[in-house]
């Protein structure tokens, strides 16, 4: 059995995997839908990183118009579902299709109007979006084409669609996938969530027209129900502080590199070590004041849409390219250059021409076997390890037939991940092999569930 050599960028998906994993080890009765929801979207998270795009922005060109197309999955796992409103239709009044509609507006005039894009592609793209995805999913992700939302299970997450950070943070994504294409793994897959994460809450801010003063900096801010210990799924101003709930666990994401997590699951810790970068956005915005878009937010986009930004990119390689973008649209000695730089050393980040994260280490497993199912916008994991003597002599017969055949190392090898959606890692006589939920086939998947669910 030969073992991936280095980790591939899971799928992009609102919440993070570290908190799924934990919610789903809980006696809580939300646990088996945050393990669900964690099998459903690691698929998705292995990014596209062989096809770098032309990153020039184009002219506009009149007329101009978003273009959307909503369906219904009808909570079921099939995509894209039923067509149920197009462009220029009516409200529907189902709250989920009528929010993801005005959701994708919203985000479509934030690029539009402020930053001269059109649509995602900058070519006046489509914008697809699918609800009521699976039955109580956990989670809402960008698969490459369109963003799929689940209606969370009632208890501790609400419906996805609720959320117009979130719609903005998924939409963002394919922003990234057809600009900068970060390399989802590692500091490349942190600042790729960092970017959607922070476009994600300005397109909130450009609606609601708020100056910077006003806004709360939370991702996911109307997802948590009534009764959970939290704010939201991320505080970008203040990391490691949006949660600290029983189910949830405490908001794990560092505020500085002095306390950068070092992990093989998450895709390498993209949900976790987006905080970095986060804060230095924030940190920017709150120096120049005003309105976040405006000057900060503008910086931000022209790292990503300038050229020079390499899929591998750095905290070190990004905050440099903010310098030299501020530095390039205000002027060497603009308060803006400096609000950049100050920002970036607040959060241990010294600006630098490195390139590339270190890919992190693997993990030798305790025991004969594990799996871990990562990623999802909700960051929650769900993780076991046995060994093969402890499963049922089905079930070993199985696991023996997939750990000396070829199919883990050729999924491994051969499947993209994508946004916020969940992977799923297998490790076994030190040898770590991780493939995107959505790569993997039926038979396959159930046998994964099965050990995770401890049901083998």
């Amino acid at each position: 059995m030969t073992a991936h050599p280095t980790p591939f960028p899971p799928l992009r998906g609102i919440v993070p995997p570290y908190l799924l994993r934990h919610l789903a080890q809980t006696d809580e009765p939300q646990a088996s839908a945050a393990l669900d929801t964690l099998t459903r979207d690691q698929r998705q998270r292995r990014y596209r990183a062989t096809k770098r795009p032309r990153t020039v922005r184009p002219l506009l060109a009149a007329p101009e118009a978003v273009s959307r197309l909503i369906s219904n999955a009808d909570n079921v796992e099939r995509l894209p579902g039923k067509r149920v409103r197009e462009e220029g239709q009516p409200a529907t009044g189902d709250a989920a299709v009528d929010e993801a509609y005005d959701g994708f507006g919203s985000t479509w005039a934030l690029f539009h109007d402020v930053y001269g894009r059109n649509s995602i592609d900058g070519v006046g793209e489509r914008l697809l979006g699918t609800v009521h995805y699976g039955q109580g999913y956990q989670n809402a992700f960008w698969n490459g084409t369109r963003m799929v939302f689940g209606d969370g299970d009632g208890e501790i997450f609400g419906r996805f669609t609720a959320s117009l950070d979130v719609i903005g943070h998924e939409l963002t994504h394919g922003v990234v996938e057809h600009t900068a294409a970060l390399v989802y793994s590692g500091q490349s897959g942190a600042l790729n969530e960092s970017v959607a994460d922070v476009f994600g809450v300005l397109v909130t801010q450009y609606q609601r027209r708020q100056p910077v003063a006003e806004a709360d900096w939370l991702v996911g801010g109307d997802l948590l129900l009534p009764g959970v210990t939290g704010v939201g799924l991320r505080n970008m101003l203040h990391p490691g502080t949006a949660y600290d709930d029983p189910r949830l666990g405490k908001d794990p994401q560092p505020a500085s590199m002095a306390d950068y997590v070092q992990t093989t699951s998450d895709n390498g810790g993209v949900h976790y070590n987006s905080g970095i970068p986060n804060r230095a956005f924030a940190l920017t915005a709150t120096t120049l004041g005003g309105f976040a878009w405006e000057r900060a937010g503008q910086i931000w986009y022209d790292v990503l849409t300038g050229g020079k930004i390499t899929a591998d990119c750095s905290f070190a390689a990004f905050a440099a390219l903010t310098i030299a973008a501020a530095v390039r649209r205000y002027g060497k000695d603009s308060g803006d250059a400096r609000a950049v730089a100050d920002a970036w050393r607040a959060v241990g980040v010294e600006p630098g021409a490195a390139r590339g994260s270190k890919a992190p280490g693997k993990v030798d497993p305790q025991l004969a076997l594990g799996v871990e199912r990562s990623g999802g916008i909700t960051g929650r994991t769900a993780s076991r390890q046995a060994t093969l003597a402890e499963l049922p002599s089905s079930e070993r017969r199985a696991w023996q037939g997939l750990l000396t055949g070829d199919t883990l190392p050729k999924l491994a090898a051969g499947s993209p991940s994508h946004p916020d959606t969940f992977v799923y890692q297998v490790s076994c006589a030190g040898e770590v092999y991780e493939v995107p939920e959505l790569s993997l086939p039926d038979r396959l998947k159930k046998l994964l569930d099965r050990f995770l669910g401890g049901d083998s």
